[in-house]
Order: structure tokens, then sequence, then C-alpha cells
């Protein structure tokens, strides 16, 4: 990688779908722009399950004009990953991956941004942040004993090595109840649990029947309204919804509880948020927020409510705030 200059007139923070099509926006307007990710490339993206298809269509995911050819009417994990290394790549856009911004604050002369590399911590000076972190870098953790094991996950890879394991899904929403049906799938004993003591209305439709049948036919357990108290090495300990401490087997634990955004970060560069709401104070014509030349886009507008901006509205938010 290239070392980083010492000053950018805009540095974009999230080489995700939606700070990507931020960035071609900001070529467009002249300028170029230094997108950095603490991850690779759509790292949300490349977060997902192996060989996961996306629920909408090519077309809705598509960034700076560039067409998504995919093989099938919905787009795989792994398609979506090569598209968006292809646009970067076609655009020319200037990504510096695996460097994380840890702080920021503005100064006379700008917004001093701190950025942790590998090789230390480097403090670069912009005209204009932009924020497009999104929320699936930060997992809600459960804060039990055990939580750090190395069998814990909170993101789930894919069902293969789960063949003929004990494995815990924690949770009850799409993720975790496609995750529980995919290793039950791929010949593992899974048990999920969940705090609630029915599954929530917002599981697809064509899920839900799915996961309650295989429940009902016991080839799934479930423990729903049950707490999780800790983790051990070969075990999940809960107490159940008749409030008796139970011990379940457990060689591997995917605990898939959602995301949020970091809000302690950016409320260290002085962001004002909404205190029921956690959505940030922006303008809602250029997306700036109280601390002038901070900006942010997609789903960290939305603040805890992540539902209701996607790639698909979220990609536009860079028009906003680059008008040329």
């Amino acid at each position: 990688m290239q070392p980083l200059s010492p000053t950018e007139d805009t540095i974009i923070v999230g080489a995700g779908p939606i700070g990507l099509a931020c960035a071609i926006s900001a070529k467009k307007c002249g300028i170029d722009p230094l997108v950095i990710d603490a991850g690779a490339i759509a790292q949300a993206i490349y977060r997902y399950p192996v060989g996961m298809n996306f629920f909408t269509t090519p077309e809705l995911l598509e960034i700076g004009g560039h067409p998504f050819v995919s093989g099938g009417m919905k787009p795989t994990r792994e398609e979506a990953l090569k598209y968006y290394r292809g646009v970067a790549r076609a655009e020319g856009i200037r990504v510096r991956t695996f460097t994380r911004l840890t702080g920021a604050r503005r100064e006379s002369d700008g917004i001093h941004c701190e950025l942790e590399t590998r090789t230390g911590t480097v403090v670069v000076v912009c005209k204009r942040l932009v924020l497009a972190t999104g929320y699936f870098g930060q997992p809600n953790y459960m804060n039990v004993p055990g939580e750090e094991l190395p069998h814990v996950s909170h993101y789930f890879d894919e069902p293969h090595r789960g063949y003929g394991m004990d494995i815990v899904v924690v949770g009850g929403k799409n993720s975790a109840i496609e995750a529980a049906l995919e290793l039950f799938r791929a010949g593992a004993h899974v048990t999920i649990v969940y705090r609630r003591d029915k599954f929530p209305p917002s599981v697809k439709y064509w899920v839900r029947p799915d996961i309650e049948n295989r429940i009902a036919r016991g080839e799934i357990d479930a423990r729903l309204g049950a707490t999780i108290l800790r983790i051990t090495d070969d075990a999940v300990i809960i107490r159940n919804a008749q409030g008796v401490e139970e011990s379940i087997p457990a060689d591997r634990v995917y605990a898939l509880t959602g995301f949020r955004a970091d809000f302690d970060l950016f409320r260290g560069m002085g962001i004002h948020f909404d205190p029921d709401t956690t959505r940030p104070q922006v303008n809602p014509d250029t997306l700036e927020t109280n601390v002038p030349g901070i900006y942010m886009i997609g789903s960290i507008v939305a603040g805890e409510n992540t539902s209701e901006i996607f790639i698909e509205n979220g990609r536009f938010d860079g028009e906003r705030v680059f008008r040329c």
C-alpha cells in the first residue's frame, strides 16, 4: 500500500457499496477521495455466509451506472464481492483497506483523523469526513462469561464444518433461523436459543413454516423464552422458560444477536444523537452533521432502526453530500 498523505480533501470511512457509491459521486465533482475501511472492500458482504443469495435483484445493488450481471435472479455473496471490487477498479477509487478510524476532531485547519494501520497510528487532516461505516462491524454482545471463547462466533460463516457437531444458535431473527436451518441440513445437531417466547413477525414468510416444522418434528431443538447465563468449553448454560438452569451441549456457538453502529466513536467526534432513537443530528438535504465538515450516510443515519436503509436506497446518499 502507498503511504498515507498527511492531508486529504475528503476521507470516506467505509468501503462498502454506499461508501464506494459516495466516492463515485465525489469523483464526478472533481474530488479524488480516500476511502478507508477497517476490513476489506465490502467487508459486511464478506461477512455474509458463504454462498448466500441476496433478497433483492442485481439492478438494485448497482452503483455508478455499472451493470451488475448475475447468474440468477438473485445475486450471490460471491458475485457481489466480485462486482464491487470491479467497480472500485474501473472507477480508479483510492481504497485503503484494513485501516481503522479511531477518532476525529474538528480543528481550525480541518478535521484531524486518527487512522490505525497495520504499522501504527497516523493522523491525516481532511476538509471533509464522510462516515459510511454501517452497523455490521459491531455485534450486540451478550456480556456473559465465556462469550470470548474461540468456539463462539457472532458471525455465521457456512454450515459444512458443523456436520456431526452439537451447535447452539443464539437468536430468533432471520439470520439466526436461517443459520439453524442450514446447519441442520448439513448434519449438525442444532439447538436454537431465543430470549422471547416466540419468533418475531419479521421472520421471512417462507422461512417461518420451515423452522416451525423442524422444531415440531424434533429435528431442531428450541429453547424459547430462555436466558443465556454462561458459556463453557463444551456447553451453553441457560435459564429456560420454566426458570430452571439447563446445560446444552455445544461444540460451537453462533451468537447471532444482531449488530449496532459504533455510537461511542461518533459521539467522541462531537456528533449529537437523539437520546431515544440514536438518530444523528444531520441536515436532511446535505447529510452534514452538527459538526461542520463531518457527514453521515447509509444505515447509520437511521440510528437503531437499521431496517430503514439498505444498499438499495443508501447508494444515492453520496449525491446529497457532493453536488456540482
